[in-house]
């Protein structure tokens, strides 16, 4: 009897365990967006191409159904030629969704001799890794809420890729029942309040940190922007969403009065806390697993303008 309630104990042990994210997927996506091959993933070259091919590759691996379409790649001009948003869609149990984006583009590489290269492994690699590692925490699961994942483009020359897909037609029924967006932007590092710790841009406008903080698992907070000199909740791709009114913020844990490798050739790989940001990745998930239409529906206030 006893060997019994080992061997469940050990199944189910094993079960919980097989349900979050590794360090060691996370470390692969991160660093596979963030590599030299990919010299910076700037709007308009392969690499950027093949940085969006990547993320399609992902979403199928997660069984995640085309936002439109037949294809994950969602295209739009960009200088007189194509470029692509990366799009995938996990139905849930009712049809109320919650978005999950980032931006995948960087600003490619320099003339300098040596190390020329913009990785952008913190901007925004660990955003795309954070919404491909909620996909991956959600592939055997079916939660309350259906989801839409977003690999935005083009967010480094004025947030072309979200404006583009924020417009687009075919994903109107998405944008409709759309109860909030989490855009992740730069959340490879610890935050100045710690580890398993983000804050979220224009937390003044909505109650959408209060009410995810009431569900979060595991010691995991949103904190208030403490940046909001900077004006940040209207400098990201959450920003096109916020113009269709739906509840859109930003969400990262980049330290600004520290982080010198913003738009630096040292945001690589050697930036990146890879335990937190897993952490987050899986506290994320579990948070999300609480959240219902009943229980999270967040609400603008009359500060925000549109």
């Amino acid at each position: 009897m006893k060997k019994l309630t080992y061997l469940a104990l050990t199944f189910f042990s094993a079960c919980t365990f097989a349900q979050e994210v590794s360090k060691e997927r996370v470390t692969t996506i991160l660093a596979t967006l963030a590599s030299d091959e990919m010299k910076g993933r700037e709007i308009g070259t392969p690499e950027n191409d093949k940085a969006a091919e990547y993320i399609a590759q992902l979403f199928k691996e997660n069984d995640l159904e085309y936002c439109t379409g037949n294809s994950y790649l969602i295209p739009f001009d960009y200088e007189g030629k194509k470029a692509y948003n990366v799009c995938g869609i996990k139905k849930g149990k009712t049809d109320k969704y919650l978005g999950f984006s980032g931006h995948f583009d960087h600003i490619g590489t320099s003339e300098k001799t040596g190390d020329n290269i913009y990785n952008g492994a913190d901007d925004d690699a660990s955003g795309i890794t954070t919404l491909a590692g909620i996909a991956d925490y959600f592939k055997n699961k079916k939660p309350e809420f259906s989801m839409v994942f977003m690999a935005f483009n083009g967010e480094e020359k004025g947030m072309l890729g979200s404006r583009a897909i924020s417009t687009d037609t075919g994903l109107d029924k998405v944008y409709n029942n759309m109860t909030a967006l989490f855009n992740f932007e730069m959340v490879a590092t610890e935050s100045q309040f710690g580890k398993n710790a983000l804050f979220m841009t224009g937390d003044e406008f909505s109650d959408f940190d209060e009410l995810f903080n009431k569900y979060a698992a595991n010691g995991l907070k949103i904190n208030s922007d403490p940046y909001a000199a900077q004006k940040l909740f209207y400098r990201s791709d959450n920003v096109s969403f916020v113009k269709k009114k739906i509840i859109a913020h930003s969400f990262s844990t980049v330290d600004m009065t520290k982080a010198s490798h913003y738009h630096n050739e040292s945001d690589d790989v050697n930036v990146v806390d890879f335990d937190n940001l897993t952490t987050i990745i899986n506290n994320v998930g579990k948070t999300l697993e609480k959240l219902t239409p009943k229980n999270f529906a967040p609400k603008y206030n009359d500060k925000v303008k549109f």
